[in-house]
């Protein structure tokens, strides 16, 4: 497998620019996300990487080759589209095998690779089926298992499990991810799902109009959001956002919100009077009777073990994550709390995060897959 460098990388169809000037690095082995709202440049960036589109400007290397004018028949790349097209004349095993029939691989070559493939995918039992009758989980598995005979340097996946219900999305994720750790296979993958992201990538790059707003960890991406456009899009109630106006000094611990002084990691540099945006996951929301921020009880979703709180307050709706066993009622009062410590502050005009002792920048590392599943992330 190979490491692929992206530098620069910018796609314009005329007047329209779809990817401006995008940079990342998918190492060696890694699964990496492509991830943002339907036209913000994902799937383009993957075709140009894969061969399918050439860039404007800029250079994609694959395994330390220079990639960006060649064919995608020249770059060792397996691509898996979401609608899975499959032949429906030809039986499982043909449909596995034929990529290697095409490149005129011996006839017992092709067998030892399709039946490797299909164990590898649990479908050794299907190999003599016709693909017609079968489940879409079955057939991403043979759309899979027709990339994976072809032992690329990289795998290319453009929103393979759009076209499954829900129930098998959340299977296939994991069977996703396990096959990657299995394979050691350098993957990119391109999806609109937040969930999909935060379960299976090691690195994830959130894109939105043509611009990677922030590339990082799927848990850094969570904790640290690095714009208000990140900080809104992942979470699940997404992070609240509330408004106000004031001047920081450098180190300041804590900000006016409608006159409630509320806790903040320490601010690195300070900013003038301007309008500021203060973020808050649902879950680091406590209700408190001397809270200092006062929000009145709009609505309820009950969850099981928690439940998600609507209240209002003046400076702007708020959702708190909080266990079922508190007892709220509309139009109730409560007093607010927030975990100083977990707090974003962003600059309202530019959408950019300010740095504090939260956002401080973070070594990029490779942290335990098992471990950042087991999160909160929505």
């Amino acid at each position: 497998m190979a490491e692929i460098r992206v530098r620069n990388l910018h796609k314009a169809f005329a007047d329209f620019v779809a990817v401006r000037d995008s940079s990342f690095t998918v190492r060696d082995g890694e699964f990496f996300c492509l991830l943002g709202p339907s036209g913000c440049g994902k799937t383009t960036t993957l075709r140009m990487i894969a061969g399918l589109e050439l860039p404007t400007s800029g250079t994609i290397e694959l395994a330390g080759r220079d990639v960006t004018f060649n064919r995608a028949g020249e770059r060792d790349i397996a691509f898996v589209f979401q609608l899975f097209a499959l032949y429906p004349h030809m039986n499982v095993r043909e449909n596995i095998g034929f990529p290697l029939k095409c490149m005129g691989m011996k006839r017992a070559g092709i067998a030892t690779r399709v039946e490797e493939a299909a164990r590898i995918l649990r479908i050794s039992h299907l190999l003599d089926s016709r693909v017609s009758g079968l489940s879409g989980g079955d057939r991403q598995r043979i759309a899979l298992g027709r990339a994976i005979v072809r032992e690329p340097a990289a795998f290319m996946m453009d929103e393979p499990l759009g076209a499954l219900d829900a129930e098998f999305r959340h299977l296939m994720c994991g069977e996703l991810r396990g096959l990657h750790d299995r394979l050691k296979a350098t993957t990119v993958y391109v999806t609109h799902d937040q969930m999909e992201a935060m379960a299976m990538a090691d690195t994830i790059a959130v894109m939105n109009r043509g611009i990677i707003e922030q590339y990082a960890t799927p848990q850094e991406i969570y904790d640290r959001p690095a714009s208000l456009f990140v900080a809104d899009f992942i979470g699940s109630p997404p992070m609240n956002l509330l408004s106000f106006t004031g001047a920081l000094a450098p180190g300041a611990r804590a900000v006016r919100l409608d006159g409630a002084a509320v806790g903040v990691p320490e601010l690195r540099e300070g900013v003038e009077e301007r309008p500021l945006v203060l973020g808050v996951r649902p879950e680091h929301v406590r209700f408190a009777e001397a809270g200092a921020l006062r929000g009145e009880v709009y609505g309820t979703e009950y969850l099981g073990t928690t439940q998600i709180v609507t209240l209002k307050t003046p400076a702007g709706p708020l959702k708190a994550r909080v266990p079922s066993t508190v007892a709220v009622k509309p139009g109730e009062r409560i007093g607010l709390d927030f975990r100083a410590d977990r707090l974003s502050l962003f600059d309202a005009a530019s959408g950019r995060a300010l740095r504090t002792a939260l956002h401080d920048p973070a070594p990029r590392h490779a942290a335990s897959h098992q471990v950042r599943r087991g999160g909160s992330h929505g």
